[in-house]
């Protein structure tokens, strides 16, 4: 599934606002990223903190396969919308 810099933008915004709900995994990504929680809401939206918020997704097969199922999509979904946001040949993988 190709997928544009706004789609995946949107798609790492839902990841996000399921992360919140999981403080284990909230915990790990601001350690980390090294953000503090007051950071967060200041850069929601700015276009880094999406493709590091992916990285941290894919890291571990459970933890893709985890969001993927609360968002309902496929684990592929995940990993397409953080190559969207690298460029193609980043981790691997090409834009389709």
């Amino acid at each position: 599934m190709a997928m544009s810099n706004a789609q995946a933008g949107e798609l790492a915004m839902q990841v996000l606002i399921v992360l919140v709900d999981r403080p284990d995994d909230l915990a790990l990504f601001m350690q980390a990223s090294g953000l503090r929680p007051a950071d967060l809401r200041a850069v929601a939206e700015q276009p880094d903190i999406a493709l590091h918020l992916l990285d941290f997704i894919v890291e571990q097969d459970e933890r893709i396969t985890s969001f993927a199922q609360a968002l309902n999509l496929r684990p592929q979904d995940i990993m397409a919308a953080r190559t969207a946001l690298a460029g193609p040949g980043s981790y691997g993988w090409d834009v389709e």
